[in-house]
Formats: structure tokens, C-alpha cells, sequence
């Protein structure tokens, strides 16, 4: 069994689980029954690492609520078949990743190459309206950086357990 399905028992059995720095902390109607208690001890540090925060303000946990519900949106709102509203789902965790881990790059040299001759154009990365994120780039440079940095994005999904599915009649890597 993994640590998300040890959550998914806990919550199924009215357990609030939580973090509190390196603790593991359980809330409730009533106390958790020692199955439930042994089941999210044995997974604790799968656990903290699932519910802690990240630097983008949301937790593993949160990551994978996100892709359900707009998997959920997708396919009961949009009437699309699963396979479509799964890849539509991962691409909107997609933008939302690259738009809460912006990168900032300081003007004069272009981020992929690392020179600062030419034109150098700023490329929005983030979406926070007070410090959103640019990234200066060659024009030149663009597609390799964009196609970078979807990558790094892509496997930050993955080591989440977010996984791309390629809709029957979409081309993959788009």
C-alpha cells in the first residue's frame, strides 16, 4: 500500500490528516483507530513529503486535487471522453507549474546561452502581478528554453505521481 492510499483510508475513516514541522498530526470526530494510526506511521515520511508545502504554495496533496478536479471539469463540464479530459487536465497542471515556479533571470545575458551579445527579450514566466518572473532570452533561444523548461516541468509532475496521458488523436510532446 502506498501513502496515498493510507490517506485515502484515513479520510474514508473521518481522519483530518496534517503537517506540524516533522510531525504527522491526525484530527477527527473521534480518535483514529490503531490500523489507521500504524498504517500512516509506517508511510510518515511518504506522507510529509505528499502534504508539505512547496516553494510554489502547494503540496503534493494539493497538486494532485488540482489535476482530479480539472479532470473532472473537463470531463463532466466540457463532455469530453476521459482520455481527452485526463491530457487536457495534465496540461492545465502543466502552465499552472511553470506559472507558480516562475525564473528570473537578471537583464543583459540571455538565460539559455549565456551571452549578451544581441537583441535580449524578456519573456514572462510566472503569473504574480507584483514580482512575475522574466526571463531574458535570444530570440534565437527561445524554443530550446521554452522546450527546457517544459521538461523540468513535466518532471516535477511526474515525481508527483502526475502523469501525461496522450488522448487517442492528439499528437504527443505539443
Amino acid at each position: 500500500m502506498s501513502a496515498v492510499e493510507a490517506l485515502k483510508q484515513a479520510r474514508a475513516a473521518g481522519i483530518r490528516v496534517g503537517v506540524d514541522g516533522d510531525r504527522v498530526v491526525l484530527s477527527g470526530s473521534e480518535p483514529p483507530r490503531a490500523e489507521i494510526r500504524e498504517l500512516l506511521a509506517r508511510h510518515k515520511d511518504e506522507i510529509l513529503t505528499l502534504l508539505r508545502r512547496g516553494d510554489d504554495g502547494l503540496s503534493v496533496d494539493d497538486w494532485r486535487v488540482y489535476f482530479e478536479r480539472s479532470m473532472h471539469f473537463a470531463e463532466i463540464r466540457s463532455d469530453l471522453p476521459r482520455a481527452l479530459a485526463h491530457a487536457r487536465a495534465f496540461a492545465c497542471c502543466l502552465g499552472e507549474w511553470m506559472h507558480r515556479n516562475p525564473i528570473r533571470s537578471p537583464p543583459g545575458r540571455c538565460d539559455l546561452c549565456g551571452e549578451s551579445n544581441d537583441l535580449l527579450l524578456p519573456f514572462l514566466t510566472g503569473s504574480s502581478l507584483e514580482n512575475p518572473g522574466h526571463t531574458w532570452l535570444h530570440d534565437k533561444c527561445s524554443r530550446v528554453w521554452h522546450q527546457k523548461r517544459r521538461a523540468t516541468a513535466v518532471s516535477a509532475l511526474l515525481a508527483m505521481g502526475i502523469r501525461p496521458r496522450v488522448a487517442p488523436g492528439c499528437l504527443a510532446g505539443g
